[in-house]
């Protein structure tokens, strides 16, 4: 889930924060600038792991800051495809789960990646499955008896496999106007997004699997 990546850059420190040590100093300049910001075909930075090199520091005429390059390891956010984790859903819609790891909110199961048959619950907001529902049309699950289904609620803990991420850079640029008249920005996508799937056996809610196995256990007792 967690990674190293390294990274160049060149990196001012300001005259306030001369008296503190050099390492100490750079470190917390580059946490300003990294921490929380989603870098391209990188992933999410979370906070400097450590410094591999720091060249010695020049001052640029007019600004007083004393200017580094350096080289860093960055501990970065990006689970691997095919990897399992555990998430919370956030929301439900017609086109599928949000997930959400508290400090990340753009994990995404589509509808393909839902176990089958599946179909989303307008009044409960929240999809559902019928373990033993074969190949029944959505349409069909709707009129299926409630005691049957097995909800996703929001809240709920799931084990979701990582199939794919998706970088988008969407600069919003000047509003454009068609006719003298202004014509409303388009929402920008999140720079960083992850599609899950829980269509496997095992994956899912938490709950369903510890229902389970109860269920085994006092089977085979």
């Amino acid at each position: 889930m967690f990674i190293l990546s390294t990274l160049k850059d060149t990196v001012a420190l300001l005259p306030n924060t001369f008296g503190l040590p050099g390492e100490q100093a750079l470190i917390a300049a580059l946490n300003k600038k990294y921490a929380n910001r989603v870098l391209h075909d990188v992933g999410l930075c979370i906070c400097v792991f450590d410094l591999a090199e720091a060249g010695e520091g020049k001052v640029r005429y007019g600004d007083g800051c004393l200017w580094h390059k350096v080289v860093f390891r960055m501990v970065v956010f990006r689970p691997f495809p095919s990897e399992v984790i555990l998430a919370k859903v956030k929301s439900s819609s017609e086109d599928g789960i949000r997930l959400t790891l508290g400090f990340f909110d753009d994990l995404h199961i589509p509808l393909p990646y839902l176990p089958i048959p599946s179909a989303f619950d307008v009044r409960e907001r929240a999809h559902f499955w019928i373990p033993e529902g074969g190949d029944t049309p959505a349409a069909e699950l709707l009129d299926t008896p409630t005691e049957n289904r097995m909800y996703i609620d929001q809240g709920e803990i799931m084990r979701v496999r990582v199939e794919t991420d998706e970088f988008y850079d969407d600069e919003p640029g000047p509003p454009k106007a068609a006719e003298g008249v202004q014509v409303k920005r388009e929402l920008r996508r999140s720079p960083y997004s992850i599609i899950c799937s829980i269509s496997e056996q095992g994956l899912g809610p938490t709950s369903w699997w510890k229902q389970a196995q109860e269920e085994d256990g006092m089977e085979e007792g």
